[in-house]
């Protein structure tokens, strides 16, 4: 990072910068994690919308967007560098959240084999007996399309009668 920017930072800004070094992180839990994100998100917000705000009212005065790119370097600098913090907190939440969804996965896992394993077997007389198989039919038994045959015949049969008639 770029030292002049660290020591334009004011002293709560620079502490937040301080916090996302590895070893601060690494004390921290998935909603510490948290909360940091939040906080560096709104300061980084903070500065996107002062640098826009301040480009925006100067385009006016200078002539144009590009003009004006130059001057309110501070704000997108600070703007910039919170956002790569912001990327590294980021990233750190997803480790926090992905650990965290393993052993929850784990534990579930867990007590799913030690209900399965505590489970009482069922008594004898519940199973079917060995030579017959009780299974449900695996299809419903129909007409086969006899009802939907005649009923197409008889509909042919009335047309060609009325034709008949005339």
């Amino acid at each position: 990072m770029n030292q002049g920017l660290l020591n334009s930072l004011t002293d709560t800004e620079r502490l937040l910068v301080a916090e996302t070094e590895r070893d601060a992180l690494k004390g921290l839990d998935e909603d510490g994690l948290l909360d940091l994100h939040q906080r560096i998100r709104r300061a980084r917000t903070k500065y996107v919308k002062n640098y826009r705000r301040a480009a925006s009212a100067a385009v006016p005065g200078v002539g144009g967007r590009g003009m004006s790119y130059p001057r309110n370097q501070r704000d997108r600098d600070k703007a910039e560098l919170f956002e790569s913090v912001l990327a590294k907190v980021s990233r750190e939440v997803a480790v926090a959240a992905n650990r965290a969804s393993m052993e929850l996965r784990t534990e579930r896992i867990e007590a799913a084999r030690a209900a399965k394993s505590a489970a009482p077997a069922a008594p004898a007389a519940d199973q079917p007996k060995s030579g017959t198989i009780t299974r449900p039919r695996a299809t419903k038994k129909t007409t086969g399309g006899v009802k939907k045959d005649a009923s197409t015949r008889a509909m042919g049969a009335r047309r060609q009668a009325k034709r008949d008639a005339r």
